[in-house]
């Protein structure tokens, strides 16, 4: 006999079928299936995603769109369709670890007082490296020091960076945060009653620093909880074009600092200049990479472009 219904999982698909696979078995052998439904919405893929999804996981509900909506639009589709009382946003490239869905979950329904939460994120398979998923909330600064920033790369640990990053902070023990990374968040259902959807202006980065900061604003708490465990491969999702992920997510960037700090049209200047300089800098850096794999072959290795800001 099934339990009530407590969470939807939505991941939001674009070409990205093989992850995707990985990330749906991850689901269903780490978690209870009677406790939840997975909706993925698959943003005009040509990569037979639906294809594989709808062969391979009958169980999972799925959403075409016939082009690209962006990430927060068709996210909210899949907010839409979920039902229970909490709803994981999940990224196709991640692949869950040991119960994390049942410890989120469990965690929410605990603290009343919890609106989002999120899981320690790791790199890769070998639990070797703790990406910096949660973070404080950027200010006009912290546009310059972001984790693939290029003031990062050069000064790794000055302190502007280290206080964005919280990378002193010690991810194995559970804290109340600004925000968590929208790769693997848990919402309470009354989050978004309280503030509504995803902003749709994002169509892809800062969607999830958004939510929290409208959510924190509302009176709830954002938690980062270290007993939850996934993994996340960093840029697979979007690698087929990563020029124009980059741009994208930099006018997602721009997005939110219109939002919450542009006090005057003479100081946006300099700050429209910094994201778009960064922007560039961040272009010739992948391109750069690009020809560098091209050079050494198909052993040679591969770099991956940084997911968070």
């Amino acid at each position: 006999m099934n339990r009530q219904l407590r969470v939807s999982i939505a991941i939001v698909s674009y070409n990205s079928r093989d992850v995707l696979r990985e990330c749906l078995k991850s689901i269903f052998v780490n978690s209870k299936e009677d406790g939840w439904v997975v909706w993925v919405v698959d943003n005009a893929s040509s990569d037979n995603t639906l294809e594989m999804v709808r062969g391979e996981f009958p169980q999972v509900n799925t959403i075409a769109n016939a082009t690209n909506l962006g990430f927060a639009a068709a996210c909210n589709q899949g907010i839409r369709h979920a039902a229970g009382n909490s709803i994981l946003l999940l990224n196709p490239d991640t692949v869950l670890l040991a119960d994390a869905v049942d410890k989120l979950t469990g965690f929410v329904q605990s603290h009343p007082e919890v609106g989002i939460v999120g899981p320690l994120v790791y790199d890769n398979d070998d639990t070797d490296s703790v990406q910096h998923s949660c973070r404080r909330f950027p200010t006009y600064v912290d546009a310059l020091f972001g984790r693939s920033s290029f003031l990062t790369r050069a000064f790794p640990h000055n302190k502007l960076s280290g206080s964005f990053l919280m990378s002193a902070a010690d991810h194995s023990k559970t804290m109340e945060v600004d925000w968590v990374s929208g790769c693997c968040m848990l919402v309470r259902r009354e989050v978004f009653q309280t503030v509504g959807l995803l902003d749709e202006e994002f169509r892809f980065g800062f969607e999830d620093v958004d939510l929290c900061q409208r959510a924190k604003r509302a009176g709830w708490k954002v938690f980062y909880y270290p007993e939850a465990k996934i993994v996340h491969y960093i840029g697979s999702a979007r690698a087929e074009t990563p020029v124009h992920s980059i741009i994208t997510r930099h006018q997602s960037m721009k997005h939110y600092y219109d939002k919450y700090h542009r006090r005057s049209r003479l100081l946006g200047i300099p700050v429209v200049l910094a994201i778009y300089t960064k922007m560039m800098l961040v272009i010739a850096s992948t391109s750069l990479r690009c020809v560098r794999r091209l050079l050494r072959g198909p052993e040679g290795g591969k770099d991956g472009p940084s997911g968070l800001p």
